[in-house]
């Protein structure tokens, strides 16, 4: 599997069941878990540009469904545009390595860039070694720190 093998596209409402399959092991990954409640509003968001700000691609190799990554766009008070969120990005076991996740980062970079929106970050676990391989080639590394409320 080569990065020329893969095609990245829009989701589209019959992707449902494809892009359900690899969320939940992206959030399997995280230790995670969401109501039905919010797989189907997610989902809806995402497919409906009508609906808000939030987008998804999904990556096939051979027209197999391999990885998604769901983005957003949202207001900033240091920016007149607005500026763009890498929420969500996937690919599945057998397909790191390849190419998908660079080709996913890419096509919310040229979303991004489509909508006058070039600036767009992304969170990652610090000991997440593999995607952070891939980031520090295709981003910058900042030095800021999460914090949520508990």
């Amino acid at each position: 599997m080569s990065q020329t093998d893969v095609n990245v596209r829009p989701l589209a409402p019959q992707d449902e069941d494809s892009w359900r399959a690899l969320w939940a092991a992206y959030l399997d990954f995280y230790e995670s878990s969401v109501t039905e409640e919010v797989y189907a509003a997610t989902f809806a968001r995402l497919t409906d540009p009508e609906v808000s700000d939030m987008a998804g691609f999904i990556a096939e190799v051979g027209g197999t469904p391999v990885g998604i990554v769901n983005y957003l766009f949202h207001d900033h008070c240091w920016r007149l545009e607005k500026v763009c969120y890498l929420q969500d990005l996937y690919a599945a076991p057998e397909a790191r390595g390849t190419g998908v996740g660079r080709a996913l980062i890419e096509a919310v970079y040229a979303a991004a860039d489509a909508r006058g929106t070039p600036a767009v970050y992304w969170t990652t676990q610090h000991f997440n070694d593999t995607a952070r391989k891939l980031y520090d080639r295709i981003g910058v590394l900042t030095p800021f720190i999460k914090y949520q409320r508990p």
